[in-house]
C-alpha cells in the first residue's frame, strides 16, 4: 500500500509520501512547523497542563451561563412541549407567567374495538373439526388512535400542543396533569 503508483506519469504528486517528505513524518494532521492559530490547540492549553480551556469566541460576544438562570429550578410539570418551571410556563413560543394561566384540554382520540384476523382464521379452521371454533369469534382487540390537545393562555400569549393517545386511559393522565397545572396557576 505504501508503494508508488505504477501507472503514475510523474506529474501527479498528491497524497501521503508523495510531497517530497522523508519517510516517517506525518503527511496529515496539525501543521508541524506552523504557529498554532484558530482551530489548533495552543501549547499548554490542555487541562492536563493545568491551564484552563479558553473559549474561542470573538471579542464582545457574551458567553452563555453554564447553568440555568437563578430562580428557575427543576421542572414541576411537563405536557408535550409545555414545561412549568418555577413561576413560568416555558413553551417554544416563549415564556409565559404561571399566575393566572388558563389551561384547557380537548380529547381528539378514539378507541375502536374490532375482531382480529387471527380470530376469523381460527374460527374457520376449528369450525371444520368442532362447533367450538365459533368461540374464537368472541375475541376482540381495542386500538386507540388520535391526540389530546392541551392549550395554555397567559400573559397575552397562547400555545397549544398535541399529546398522542396511547390508550384509553391517556386522557385521564393528561387531565390529572392539567388539574395540577391549574392548581399551580392560582
Amino acid at each position: 500500500m505504501s508503494e508508488p503508483n505504477p501507472y503514475a506519469d510523474g506529474e501527479y504528486k498528491w497524497g501521503p509520501g508523495q510531497q517530497g517528505q522523508t519517510p516517517g513524518t506525518p503527511a496529515y494532521g496539525y501543521p508541524q512547523d506552523a504557529t498554532p492559530g484558530y482551530g489548533y490547540p495552543q501549547a499548554g492549553s490542555t487541562p492536563a497542563a493545568g491551564v484552563p480551556y479558553q473559549p474561542t469566541l470573538p471579542g464582545g460576544v457574551p458567553i452563555p451561563p453554564p447553568h440555568a438562570p437563578a430562580g428557575s429550578g427543576a421542572p414541576l410539570l411537563s405536557l408535550g412541549d409545555i414545561t412549568v418551571v418555577g413561576d413560568q410556563i416555558i413553551t417554544p413560543a416563549g415564556p409565559m407567567p404561571l399566575k393566572g394561566a388558563v389551561w384547557n384540554a380537548m380529547d381528539m382520540s378514539r378507541t375502536e374495538e374490532k375482531m382480529p384476523t387471527v380470530a376469523i382464521v381460527l374460527a374457520i379452521v376449528f369450525f371444520i373439526f368442532c362447533l367450538l371454533g365459533l368461540l374464537f369469534l368472541l375475541m376482540k382487540e381495542k386500538t386507540t388512535t388520535g391526540f389530546i390537545q392541551v392549550t395554555v393562555t397567559s400573559g397575552g400569549r397562547h400555545h397549544a400542543t398535541m399529546i398522542p393517545a396511547t390508550g384509553p386511559d391517556t386522557i385521564h393522565w393528561v387531565m390529572g396533569q392539567l388539574n395540577f397545572a391549574r392548581s399551580l396557576s392560582v
